[in-house]
């Protein structure tokens, strides 16, 4: 399946984003404390100024110039230290425990739902809830179909929901996702 997602309202950082699986790992990681549109652009905003997007590069990339290279206006991430650092971890992982090759982790030896999430859930940067959002991710518009996928990525693999990126289809969506996360915050709050 070629995918073709419509994350982040950029053509050019979606495409990436549809074409590169360590671009789509990198924009999930920075998903945290921005806008969704702002952390899936990421991706693309690093690769324009690394060159390319290769993860033993970004792996051993120096890191005090890796943070100077997500603190360039306009920033990759409103943390740009701690999110540089967590990058190159997560391509570190890639690299040495999945061959340097992103999408090993959901594809290497046809792996079900719940392995997948496993290796998403171990990854660093990843957790619980990052994991499950991911694989329903893979699962709803990355062509992912190893078994049990939406059962792994509990109430985010539900077909028709909107609570996540993995539901982000069209503008349509993205408000539909953005009400849906501003009424749980709500109901969090009671």
């Amino acid at each position: 399946m070629n995918p073709s997602l419509h994350i982040t309202g950029d053509t050019a950082a979606d495409a990436l984003l549809s074409d590169d699986p360590l671009a789509l790992l990198i924009g999930m990681l920075l998903d945290q404390q921005v806008p969704m549109e702002t952390a899936f652009a990421g991706p693309a905003k690093l690769r324009d100024r690394l060159g390319r997007l290769d993860p033993a590069e970004i792996a051993s990339y120096d890191a005090d110039k890796m943070v100077d290279v997500f603190r360039i206006s306009p920033s990759i991430h409103r943390f740009p230290g701690s999110m540089a650092g967590r990058v190159q971890a997560l391509c570190e992982a890639v690299v040495s425990d999945w061959g340097g090759e992103a999408s090993a982790v959901w594809t290497k030896g046809n792996p079900d739902g719940a392995e997948v999430f496993s290796r998403l859930n171990a990854l660093p940067g990843f957790g619980e809830q990052k994991a499950k959002i991911f694989l329903a991710l893979l699962g709803k518009q990355y062509g992912f179909e190893g078994a049990g996928w939406r059962e792994a990525a509990g109430d985010y693999g539900t077909a028709g929901s909107w609570r996540s990126v993995a539901d982000i289809v069209d503008a349509e969506s993205l408000t539909k996702v953005r009400e849906f996360k501003r009424a749980a915050k709500a109901a969090a709050k009671k």
